[in-house]
């Protein structure tokens, strides 16, 4: 295997030299390192004790997670042989410790840090480990589903899980039989697709969670390229779990592009979406301390610093309006996405934009406000 070195954040790692990141033995997608610069922000912004990278290849996320933030005691495991021993590698040139054998499959590197590689499938490392991490980071190739019972069990019952779904495809009504059988939901096609697919992920650990009387806070979730990220925070006890099934419901839209939502076990009228998360994405202290902390980090990518922001000034709200959709469907000129907030906000509403869609915003406004701000002022 020929290897090239790359750096990222404070780490530098060799990845297998491929045409295509799909070819090579061990995956590793340049692309993501602004998702790892988010997530290397949240846990510096945490401070986690225990944080286990289940699924790790190269290793890159949780040595990130060694050098860049707090966190005294970080794990990388993964199933496969060639990224164990990548994984071995990488850790030994970023930490420059020789690590201890604790049987066949796990070593330990002891330094101004304790990392810990694992060679083994991460459902049984998980459930090996009960109530053990205090963070728990689950980003697989495809959906997390297969992980999420094992990894609730094995992040503390007040710890967060951080998870990724890369099968946007599934989520967002491509694979419509897909998603009923992995997320037990509805999708919904067209452009709120991505905000009811980052919802309908959040929802299914809401009701994984609850089997075990667990409720979760949603510090952080997000849309991009080719995947959904969430940092949920757990809470201890049924009345947390009751209040967290309680915001979940469903979604209904109109060939005009007016939608409604609405909370509730079973939905009301057909056709319905979900059920999914109708309850906040994020927790704007947590969004604002992680934006000053992104202003102080040596960040692999270029692009987190101002989708951070985008983030912190988003209205939080359940789904959006997308201006190019609507003047579609209602035969109408697309405007400037800036002269219709303006116009919303002069007649007394809020409204921001949304990381959803460049071309989309967030409001309060009703259906009908909206559409009169499209139209342009005489």
């Amino acid at each position: 295997m020929e290897f090239v070195e790359v750096r990222e954040g404070l780490a530098g790692i060799l990845v297998p030299k491929a045409e295509r990141i799909y070819d090579a033995p061990v995956f590793y997608n340049p692309v993501m390192a602004l998702n790892r610069d988010v997530s290397v922000l949240a846990v510096s912004v945490l401070k986690p004790g225990r944080v286990l990278d289940a699924l790790s290849a190269t290793g890159i996320r949780g040595i990130r997670y060694a050098l860049e933030t707090p966190a005294g005691e970080v794990w990388l495991n993964d199933i496969s042989e060639e990224a164990f021993n990548l994984i071995l590698e990488n850790v030994r040139r970023n930490l420059n410790v020789e690590g201890e054998m604790l049987g066949e499959r796990r070593f330990v590197f002891r330094g101004e840090k304790t990392v810990v590689a694992n060679h083994d499938d991460a459902n049984r490392l998980m459930a090996e480990k009960f109530r053990y991490f205090d963070f728990l980071d689950l980003d697989p190739f495809g959906s997390p589903v297969e992980f999420l019972d094992t990894a609730l069990r094995s992040v503390k019952r007040r710890g967060v899980l951080a998870v990724t779904a890369t099968d946007t495809g599934v989520l967002c009504g491509a694979y419509r039989q897909a998603c009923r059988r992995k997320y037990l939901a509805e999708p919904i096609r067209g452009e709120l697709c991505h905000e009811a697919g980052l919802r309908i992920l959040i929802g299914t650990v809401v009701r994984y969670a609850a089997k075990y009387d667990l409720g979760i806070e949603v510090l952080l979730a997000y849309y991009r390229d080719h995947y959904f990220r969430a940092f949920l925070r757990l809470r201890s006890g049924a009345r947390k779990a009751d209040e967290s099934l309680s915001n979940l419901g469903y979604l209904r839209q109109e060939a005009s592009g007016r939608f409604e939502y609405e909370t509730g076990f079973l939905p009301e009228k057909a056709p319905s979406h979900g059920p999914l998360w109708l309850g906040p994405l994020k927790e704007q202290e947590f969004v604002e301390d992680m934006l000053d902390l992104a202003e102080e980090k040596a960040l692999a990518h270029k692009k987190t610093l101002p989708f951070l922001e985008v983030l912190s000034e988003e209205l939080d709200l359940p789904f959006h309006y997308d201006t190019h959709a609507l003047a579609r469907r209602n035969g109408l000129q697309v405007g400037k996405l800036a002269d219709v907030i303006k116009a919303l906000r002069e007649t007394g509403y809020r409204a921001t934009r949304t990381h959803f869609s460049p071309t989309a915003i967030k409001t309060d406004a009703p259906f009908d406000a909206v559409l009169e701000a499209m139209k342009p002022s005489k």
